[in-house]
């Protein structure tokens, strides 16, 4: 699937990005289907590799969606072009923004579930730039739109980001607090975040200042969970902790 988007540029000159997504791989309810999680890959990786490790899991209920994100030259790589939700230049929520790939992002994502039933809860989880997407996407959630203005149309029931960071962060606490709705809505909304200790690609205190980043800007259903001694990867404990934590946000009927 691909998104256009345009800016204006000074004068007259437009400028203009087409994203081309890579394929979708769909992991189905074994069970009765009571929920719908678009799951985002890392940087340079896509949907399968994730897919598999999803199906693994003793989660019945949930239906998984595992996009790939298109190719695209990436600045922290020196321009050369890999698998990337959006253009990043450092991992931490420090570095500048590329609001366009993230909005293209974020509306494909979006789009993903809005076919889903509407007594099927719905939500977004990711590992390292999945995360970061998917912590855009509550941001998003909240606020109500895109960060190009556009209404963001899911209403999202439970976000998980496991090794990542915020992208947006600066001034994310300003935009909430003018809007009541935003402010309910960010309350309202339980995210899981977790971190390694001795990541080396994502550092632990970027996911620790992006939980409390999170959490000043009134997204008070926050879980984060640091694991001791962990690097930039998962371990089957963080997965069982991710495992419980969505049965009980859920209310799904267990994993039998």
């Amino acid at each position: 699937m691909s998104y256009s988007h345009h800016t204006m540029g000074s004068g007259s000159r437009t400028a203009r990005r087409s994203f081309d997504f890579g394929r979708t791989h769909v992991v189905r309810p074994k069970g009765k289907h009571q929920a719908t999680i678009v799951w985002l890959h890392g940087l340079g990786d896509n949907g399968s590799s994730w897919s598999q490790l999803l199906e693994s899991l003793p989660l019945p209920n949930i239906k998984w969606i595992c996009p790939t994100a298109p190719t695209r030259p990436v600045a922290i790589f020196g321009g050369f072009p890999c698998t990337a939700w959006f253009d990043v230049g450092e991992f931490s929520e420090d570095g500048p923004d590329d609001w366009e790939g993230l909005d293209a992002s974020a509306a494909h994502i979006a789009n993903l579930l809005s076919t889903e039933p509407s007594d099927v809860k719905v939500g977004i989880g990711g590992f390292s730039m999945g995360a970061a997407m998917a912590l855009y996407s509550a941001t998003s959630c909240a606020l109500g739109r895109y960060g190009n203005g556009n209404p963001y149309p899911i209403n999202l029931r439970v976000v998980v980001g496991l090794s990542g960071w915020l992208p947006g962060s600066r001034g994310l606490r300003n935009k909430i607090e003018v809007s009541h709705e935003a402010a309910r809505r960010a309350a309202s909304l339980p995210i899981l975040l977790t971190h390694g200790t001795c990541d080396d690609v994502v550092p632990y205190k970027f996911g620790e200042k992006s939980a409390h980043s999170l959490s000043i800007a009134g997204f008070r259903y926050l879980t984060f969970k640091t694991y001791e001694g962990i690097g930039h990867y998962t371990v089957p404990k963080e997965m069982d902790e991710v495992c419980n934590w969505l049965t009980a946000r859920l209310g799904l009927e267990g994993s039998r």
